[in-house]
């Protein structure tokens, strides 16, 4: 995918990661190990395979924007794996934020809180959850995602070419970063 990227477009110099696999589990003794894997595959080892084959064709001033989640922070408790993977793209984010300052390349997050995606209706929430989906924001709602695509757009913008390591919330204003 990213050789096909680098040979069609020219290069790469904007990565999101942006896949994710959530499914609601109200107990840990409802994940199986395939489920677990699964779900660890999709948000984590992706994003770390595709970051990996695209570092060596990334110039300087290139951006690095990978998809966390409040529940990085505040975990769903219905959502045990998925956040448990949101954490761990958190971390990844701010150590590789430190890594490729040297070869000029910023490395960001976002973490979103509630907002209306195919995650939410495919399984990754209870259609009891979904009735209510969002109302708990300040904001009384979920997000939608025009409402989330200007802090990619601003994080991968040059005009933030001394933002690297962060991570940006769109919750809402729920807790998060």
């Amino acid at each position: 995918m990213v050789d096909q990227a680098v040979r069609d477009l020219g290069g790469i110099d904007i990565l999101v990661n942006n896949a994710a696999r959530q499914h609601s589990h109200a107990s840990i003794l409802e994940i199986t190990t395939e489920d677990f894997d699964w779900t660890f595959k999709t948000n984590v080892y992706a994003m770390f395979w595709i970051t990996k084959a695209a570092v060596p064709h990334m110039p300087p001033g290139s951006a690095i924007i990978n998809t966390a989640s409040i529940n990085a922070y505040d975990p769903s408790v219905n959502l045990l794996d998925y956040a448990s993977t949101r954490g761990a793209i958190m971390i990844f984010s701010k150590c590789l934020a430190k890594q490729l300052s040297e070869r000029g390349i910023r490395v960001n997050a976002v973490a979103p809180g509630p907002f209306w995606t195919p995650l939410q209706v495919s399984g990754g929430q209870t259609q009891e959850n979904l009735k209510t989906f969002g109302e708990d924001t300040p904001l009384g709602r979920p997000g939608q995602p025009a409402e989330l695509a200007p802090v990619y757009v601003a994080l991968a913008s040059t005009r933030n070419s001394y933002v690297t390591g962060q991570v940006f919330g769109a919750t809402g204003g729920s807790g998060g970063p």
